[in-house]
């Protein structure tokens, strides 16, 4: 990494400072050793479960250090942010909290799940634009015309120094780390967690993640400045960011080691594996620093490794696609298209074959006018539960030494 110098940068004395002020609010979240991904990565890896906090993100840490330095003039005029989520509700929670009247820019693809839990915790919530950006210049706009104090979601030394918090409440927990691993969106977040970190270290190596459809700060890093990227659509939603902060951006020139990229695919076997070897829920953004440990995307081997699990706000629809995406790649679904004569048995002997080595039917289809389908025969795409890669190539096995003419659906 290029190390650049910026005065005006946050300092280790400002993240002290909002952790002092924000500590009897804040819940100190878990540090915990996991045993799974400690053996199937080769480290020693610790989860920073701030997907606990009481709004379901780490953003509530920035949102209310920037709240509790408002002068009382700026709180009585009112609070705005832009948002696709988490930072909305960290801001809507605490400004309830505090009697400060809060509204919330949302884009309209927003979770209906993360706007009810805005709007639940009392803020006023504006659906407008079609992503981040588009809803951060509405945010902007009535900011002016009405007033309202703009509490940006990354780009601001209180918010960056409220995340920061984080760093130094890992260290408390586990002064013996060695590495860290941070999802990456505008930067606040690392921003702030490694200067924290390598302000009382600086051995302790610090690696950002970030959706290989949207690498803005990886990006901005390599152009030296940031760069507004093309929009586009990820699962790890709470770090599609196109543009990287300017604030963050030398605080990541300056402390961040590396920053790799991880694909959905690899986001959703993080997101399935956390659930269910370590009961954890996390959103995409949450997950994508698992994802990068695991793909092997930062060089760490016998390491005592912190990964930060820093969101699980995630709307059960999303939640239920990336599951089965999940189980898709790790080979425990499989859909086959299976060509069959047409007569009175064909079905029942298919089946027969699949109950014999053991796979679980969950759903079939049949097709007799698509898919090149002789007259008086019939395809059927069959989706099975599976143990695993090992079993689908028993299966392929099976029916083709059974004549069955058969392709694997993707």
């Amino acid at each position: 990494m290029i190390h650049s110098i910026d005065t005006g940068m946050v300092k280790i004395s400002d993240i002290k400072a909002a952790l002092g002020r924000i500590r009897d609010a804040i819940y100190v979240s878990p540090c915990t050793r996991s045993e799974t991904f400690s053996q199937l990565t080769a480290n020693t890896v610790y989860l920073k479960l701030d997907n606990l906090q009481r709004t379901g993100a780490f953003k509530e840490r920035g949102a209310l250090n920037k709240l509790l330095t408002l002068s009382q003039e700026e709180r009585s005029r009112g609070v705005i942010a832009a948002s696709a989520g988490n930072h909305a509700q960290g801001v809507a929670y605490h400004a309830g909290r505090h009697g400060i009247r809060a509204q919330i820019c949302m884009p309209l693809t927003t979770p209906l799940i993360k706007v009810s839990a805005t709007r639940g915790y009392g803020a006023d919530v504006v659906l407008d634009g079609a992503n981040y950006d588009e809803a951060y210049e509405e945010a902007v706009k009535r900011s002016r015309q009405n007033g309202f104090t703009l509490i940006h979601a990354f780009d601001d030394d209180a918010v960056i120094a409220g995340q920061g918090s984080l760093g130094l409440e890992l260290l408390e927990q586990h002064p013996e780390i060695e590495a860290m691993v941070v999802p990456i969106g505008g930067g606040g977040l690392i921003g702030g967690v490694a200067c924290a970190v390598k302000e009382t270290n600086p051995n302790i190596q610090v690696f950002g993640v970030q959706p290989a459809r949207l690498p803005s700060m990886k990006v901005a890093v390599t152009e030296g400045k940031p760069v507004t990227l093309c929009a586009a659509a990820t699962i790890a939603d709470g770090i599609a960011v196109r543009r990287a902060g300017d604030r963050t951006l030398p605080m990541v020139q300056k402390y961040v080691d590396d920053i790799v990229t991880v694909d959905e695919e690899e986001i959703a076997n993080a997101i399935l594996l956390l659930l269910e070897r370590e009961k954890t829920l996390a959103e995409g953004a949450g997950a994508a620093p698992i994802a990068a440990l695991l793909n092997h995307k930062v060089p760490l081997t016998g390491k005592k490794v912190a990964v930060l699990v820093c969101g699980g706000n995630i709307d059960v629809t999303l939640l239920s696609r990336i599951i089965e995406r999940g189980l898709v790649k790790d080979g425990r679904l499989v859909r086959l298209r299976v060509h069959l004569p047409d007569y009175p048995g064909a079905l029942h002997r298919l089946t027969g074959i699949l109950a014999q080595h053991r796979a679980n039917i969950v759903e079939t289809s049949y097709e007799k006018a698509y898919y090149g389908v002789n007259l008086g025969d019939t395809a059927i795409d069959i989706t099975m539960e599976t143990r695993g890669p090992d079993h689908i190539a028993e299966l392929l096995s099976a029916l083709g030494a059974a004549g069955y003419s058969l392709e694997r659906v993707l």
